[in-house]
């Protein structure tokens, strides 16, 4: 059996020390977990005491010099940046050169030249089989209600229409409310929150999204602009959508319905038994309708696929090895082109946007 992989992870804000530390602590037979890098020596800190718990053997690492130790240090195989949207990728890419298999938080980037010039730089480090491993954790590609999604369009027909309502609960008592980073963010919460949604739907339907208009607005003047968005929207199978998002809503809601020409099939957030999930629908033709609940995996189960990989990749070192495709660094970028279209159609009073392809 070859030894678990040695890992680190750069951050240590409320994703980190809420999901990544817990999540990775799940499946801690699966990895090491070496390092837990900050800017700052004391958020550092406090994030590897959470982690300690879990990874006895986890060590602090801060500024310019622990980083500099991260990507020297030769047994160290993966790394997971989980940043500020604005820096990921420069730090991504100086990970990738020096050898290091990264899983990046999304968004991608934070904007199209930004992924083009990115990816131009990462195909420039992958000349040979057996080069690192980018990947964009982007978690409802793995929660198990889209992938059972996907599967249940076979019943209901041919599709006709698509409705993604997102109505969200960004408000103070949220703890990513105050973010700096999403408020100095091109697109705001709509980009950093949308991506996600977009990714259910495009997961969903099989389908890429070709064109949009939208229409954009600003009404809550605590959140940065634009919070609101409305878009109609056409897939590359000719059928026509509609995408709906109100970043901080009274009473949230969130929603995929799929209509088809002999059922419909839904997707929506809920609650059951006190866990968070959401409720898949398959409604037939007869008016019957058979529904689950799937509790929330997501991230759980995108580290699980992020950690075989790099494995894989080092055990298939010269004959290169296929990562899992739902995490590829594309398919992020192939979200935030399909939001990045619909803010600029909104900046341009809904004229009609083709969404740029990767």
């Amino acid at each position: 059996m070859a030894a678990p992989p040695q890992i680190a992870v750069l951050g240590a804000g409320i994703f980190v020390k809420s999901q990544y530390i817990p999540r990775l602590a799940e499946i801690a037979h699966l990895l090491s977990l070496k390092y837990i890098w900050s800017r700052t020596e004391e958020s550092s800190k406090v994030a590897v005491e959470i982690a300690k718990q879990h990874f006895p053997g986890v060590e602090c690492k801060w500024g310019d010099q622990g980083l500099n130790d991260i990507i020297q240090d030769a047994y160290l195989l993966g790394v997971a940046v989980v940043l500020a949207g604005q820096a990921q990728v420069d730090i991504s890419l100086k990970l990738l050169k020096a050898g290091k298999h990264v899983i990046q938080e999304k968004p991608a980037a934070a904007s199209t030249p930004k992924i083009e010039t990115a990816l131009a730089s990462y195909n420039s480090i992958c000349t040979k089989p057996g080069q690192p491993i980018w990947s964009v954790a982007e978690n409802y590609r793995f929660e198990l209600a889209f992938v059972e999604s996907k599967k249940l369009m076979a019943d209901i027909g041919d599709m006709m229409n698509v409705q993604v309502i997102i109505e969200g609960s960004m408000n103070s008592s949220n703890p990513y409310f105050s973010s700096s980073w999403r408020r100095n963010f091109e697109g705001g919460f709509i980009l950093d929150m949308g991506v996600h949604f977009i990714a259910a739907l495009r997961m969903m339907v099989g389908s890429e999204v070709a064109s949009v208009s939208a229409i954009t607005s600003h009404i809550d003047t605590t959140l940065p602009p634009p919070d609101i968005i409305s878009s109609n929207f056409k897939l590359e199978n000719g059928c026509s959508g509609v995408f709906v998002m109100v970043v901080s809503a009274s009473s949230p809601k969130i929603i995929w319905r799929v209509v088809g020409s002999k059922g419909t099939l839904q997707v929506e957030r809920g609650k059951k038994d006190g866990k968070h999930g959401y409720v898949v629908a398959l409604y037939s033709a007869d008016g019957q309708c058979k529904s689950t609940f799937y509790p929330f995996s997501g991230v759980n189960e995108e580290l699980k696929a992020f950690i075989h990989d790099i494995l894989q990749a080092s055990l298939k070192k010269e004959s290169g090895y296929e990562a899992e495709p739902r995490s590829s660094f594309l398919e992020g970028a192939r979200d935030v082109a399909v939001l990045e279209a619909m803010l600029e159609s909104g900046s341009m009073g809904g004229a009609l946007v083709h969404v740029k392809k990767f």
